[in-house]
């Protein structure tokens, strides 16, 4: 590697952010890039192990340890060439990714994992800056039309994919612009916007076309596209929320979190008409339930929106600050996170249970009726379970309750049933790792929609993988890269 001694001399250092008390009075993106020494230093810091089980950690399988040295020698092309042989989208991973590649770091052993996620950002971002990043159309088309049902990662994937492959793609998109969970579920704070934009318009020169405002199933005929296109690609995501049916469910006041962060979004792209339908916690008491990412961003954009205060509540206890012996390493790790949204003011509550939203008498929700929970773990290895503490039932404020209990299936209502694919035990469109086919040999399935709700970075992979099942469909073989080959590699 470039400095064989860099993890000995250098400790983990992350990029600055503006403080929390002046980022929270807007929605742009607040981590600064890295000065050219600290990047330089934090790319020494890879160690050349003997099996870099980061590659193993990483869905995508990037190649880590080489892209690291390169960044070290400052040979910024090379750097780009290795990240995006496995990964279409570093901008997205490298802002919004949780990096399980870093819990399966072998530094992280005994010492702070290297800080893969931000050099994969400054990578992307520095080849932009250099004009490495071109549109690459391709030479021969093979004649064959894919119709890819959804924008998000895992669409937007097997849409590159495929494209590179020679096909002539379409993805539909039913919002009035794509990139899907990109778009509308990650706050711009996150996630400014004109980086999906930069990438689409790099892929619409590419030769994808995008049909926006296109509900298939619905304002898009099922019988037209199986009719139009020799494959299609299902990549909706998972969508159905998870509810939450205690008494008062109905109150006004208790919205999905996935409603709230779309509005909000859509007011920074200035798309949203103010009406009655606003969701707003200006102002009120805000009780975040589920302590997942999503509830993360709905504490950040209630900071945002000048809330009196913000409460999250997670069912489960309080994770551990480290490893236990039951989560060793290379494994992810559950353990204790605070994120930049909990660092703005945020009050976290565990194992706590809501019991009813309590309204005001004219259907206005003014409380939350929650108890705690005593959790038991059996010795004999069967699942833990959890039983309330007596005496502990209080009412809290509460004038908004965001439901961030994650989601639980893809819509069946439109195109699943007309599509009249087979489904899991789950609710997920049945598919196998291997193929990505459905019981309908010509429609195939990736992200969310065959896996259930998972990581950005996994739908990525899944995009990519399912491409090339469609390619191998198509062609009876396929060139396009495989994730396989990179775990092989190692």
């Amino acid at each position: 590697m470039g400095k064989p001694t860099g993890f000995l001399e250098y400790s983990r250092e992350l990029p600055s952010k503006r403080p929390a008390q002046d980022r929270i009075n807007d929605y742009k993106e607040f981590v600064e890039r890295f000065p050219e020494q600290k990047l330089n230093q934090q790319a020494g810091r890879c160690m050349n192990c003997g099996v870099p089980f980061c590659h193993s950690g990483c869905p995508l399988g990037n190649v880590i340890p080489e892209f690291n040295d390169a960044v070290y020698r400052e040979s910024w092309r090379e750097a780009y060439d290795i990240l995006t042989s496995t990964n279409n989208f570093p901008e997205f991973t490298g802002r919004i990714c949780p990096a399980p590649c870093e819990s399966a770091c072998v530094l992280g052993i005994n010492q702070p994992a290297i800080t893969i996620e931000e050099i994969e950002k400054h990578i992307i971002e520095i080849a932009f800056e250099k004009g490495f990043v071109q549109a690459h159309k391709p030479n021969i088309r093979t004649g064959k039309k894919v119709a890819v049902v959804g924008s998000g990662p895992a669409g937007l994937a097997a849409a590159a994919q495929l494209n590179l492959a020679g096909h002539t793609v379409t993805v539909f998109e039913r919002d009035d612009a794509p990139g899907g969970l990109l778009r509308y579920g990650i706050p711009d704070f996150k996630l400014e916007k004109w980086v999906i934009d930069r990438r689409i318009a790099l892929l619409e020169e590419e030769g994808i076309s995008f049909v926006c405002n296109a509900e298939v199933g619905v304002n898009i005929s099922v019988n037209d596209l199986l009719r139009q296109f020799q494959a299609v690609v299902l990549a909706g995501g998972s969508t159905i929320p998870r509810d939450l049916p205690v008494p008062g469910r109905a109150s006004n006041g208790v919205h999905f979190a996935m409603d709230f962060l779309k509005q909000q979004n859509k007011r920074v792209k200035g798309s949203w008409e103010t009406g009655e339908a606003d969701i707003l916690a200006g102002g009120k008491n805000v009780i975040v339930i589920g302590g997942g990412d999503t509830g993360s961003d709905c504490v950040g954009t209630s900071n945002r929106q000048k809330a009196k205060s913000v409460t999250q509540f997670e069912l489960l206890p309080k994770p551990p600050s480290g490893r236990t012996p039951q989560m060793p390493w290379p494994t992810y790790p559950m353990i204790l996170k605070t994120s930049s949204s909990h660092e703005e003011g945020c009050e976290r509550q565990w194992a706590i249970a809501t019991k009813e939203f309590v309204s005001d008498g004219k259907g206005n929700l003014k409380g939350l009726k929650v108890v705690d929970l005593e959790w038991k773990i059996p010795e004999n290895g069967k699942a833990a379970q959890f039983a309330e503490i007596a005496g502990s039932e209080r009412e809290l404020p509460c004038e908004l309750a965001l439901l961030a209990m994650g989601f639980v299936h893809p819509q069946h209502q439109g195109l699943v049933s007309d599509l009249a694919v087979e489904l899991d035990e789950r609710g997920n469109v049945r598919a196998s790792e291997r193929s990505y086919q459905t019981n309908i040999p010509k429609i195939f399935v990736a992200g969310d929609m065959r896996r259930g709700q998972s990581l950005v970075v996994w739908a990525i992979s899944e995009g990519r993988e399912c491409a090339r099942k469609v390619d191998e469909f198509l062609m009876g073989y396929s060139m396009l890269e495989t994730r396989d080959a990179n775990l092989i590699a190692i």
